[in-house]
């Protein structure tokens, strides 16, 4: 667990208890009436995460009664150096069990990725090129191509291979502008091979992608990933 993570985690739990102790059991609640009841809330949902996304198991129970004594000065059940030494060994155990569940999605994340671009490279309208990144021409302007050193603005569609979307330019309502050769190496050398007003989809293998640290919270280690990129402009 990183050090910035648990101070936001605990900060976020504190706060959450100290509303509920000022303002009753939120269990049950149907609306939130001002910032502080709404922040609060925010707070715990942030925090709700952050715990179900644990690789260990976490007894929901024990954890609202250690805030709840440690936020109203009741006796706890540990002391300081038994919480310490829980503490350090709970940490390891986080740290061992997401390193073995990495590697599973990884492994798995390769597999699904090869099979997938091993099929895809036969489908019609597939390009794919030496590097092994793959494409397919939705729409081709007439416009200039990049090179990797122009800035670009572009419209885009980012999914996993099952569909789920992690990034989108057109829900954001506005263009991504960006140094081509700045972003993964996929979108390096798929952007220029477009004509400005074009639209292509991209597959990208994962190293050609983001490798095998992944990306945020939805883009697991070796991932490969597909695109909708649409080019708007070049050195805009």
């Amino acid at each position: 667990m990183k050090r910035g993570m648990a101070v936001t985690v605990v900060v976020a739990a504190i706060f959450s208890l100290l509303s509920c102790a000022k303002t009753g059991d939120t269990a049950g609640k149907t609306s939130l009436k001002d910032f502080t009841e709404k922040s609060s809330y925010a707070l715990g949902m942030d925090f709700g995460s952050y715990v179900k996304g644990m690789p260990v198991d976490i007894d929901l129970a024990s954890l609202l009664q250690g805030l709840k004594d440690t936020v109203e000065e009741r006796e706890c059940l540990l002391t300081q150096e038994e919480m310490s030494t829980v503490m350090m060994e709970f940490q390891q155990k986080v740290q061992e069990e997401g390193a073995k569940k990495r590697d599973g999605l990884s492994k798995t994340n390769i597999e699904e990725g090869r099979k997938f671009l091993e099929a895809n490279k036969t489908a019609d309208g597939v390009v794919t090129t030496e590097s092994g990144l793959q494409y397919t021409v939705i729409t081709e302007g007439d416009g200039p191509k990049p090179k990797a050193t122009d800035v670009v603005s572009v419209h885009y569609l980012g999914t996993l291979l099952d569909g789920t979307e992690f990034d989108s330019s057109y829900k954001r309502g506005e263009p991504a502008g960006f140094q081509l050769d700045k972003v993964i190496p996929g979108w390096t050398e798929g952007v220029q091979l477009m004509s400005v007003g074009s639209k292509y989809r991209f597959f990208i293998p994962s190293e050609l992608a983001y490798g095998e640290r992944g990306g945020g919270q939805i883009i697991g280690p070796n991932a490969t990933l597909i695109f909708e990129v649409e080019l708007l402009s070049i050195g805009e």
